[in-house]
């Protein structure tokens, strides 16, 4: 739970996806990272929390485990969905990773959490989701 809670810091948030997703965890020796992805409709599944340990961030270790995940789902689904803040950061992390711009959830954060949320220093607001659309 706390390497999830890195990735989602509100506990209750998580417990409303983890027992409807899989979870998956790289190891590298030890634990390193974590990915949490539901299914959301017969064609379309969701990055719910993607968490890599902040000492280990920086080293390949997330964009390793997202690349997994766009394989392992490219036969499941249509649409592979993930959702963030608004941090630049973690949007070009994921455009890197192949994923496009799709759509934005107005106050999401503001509605869905009992605390502000902020990420490298900025407030977030609003749920930024990002997709990949897997040609059939």
């Amino acid at each position: 739970m706390d390497l999830l809670l890195l990735g989602d810091e509100q506990e209750n948030m998580i417990y409303k996806y983890l027992f409807r997703g899989e979870l998956f965890a790289l190891y590298d020796g030890d634990l390193k990272t974590v990915c949490v992805v539901t299914e959301e409709n017969e064609s379309v599944y969701e990055i719910k929390n993607l968490a890599t340990y902040e000492i280990y961030q920086g080293k390949g270790y997330g964009h390793y485990m997202v690349k997994k995940i766009i394989e392992k789902y490219k036969n499941k689904c249509k649409i592979l969905y993930v959702g963030t803040g608004e941090d630049e950061r973690t949007i070009n992390f994921y455009k890197k990773c192949g994923f496009e711009y799709s759509h934005i959830v107005k106050d999401f954060f503001i509605n869905n959490y009992d605390h502000k949320i902020f990420e490298n220093g900025k407030e977030l607001k609003d749920m930024v989701y990002l997709k990949i659309e897997y040609q059939k």
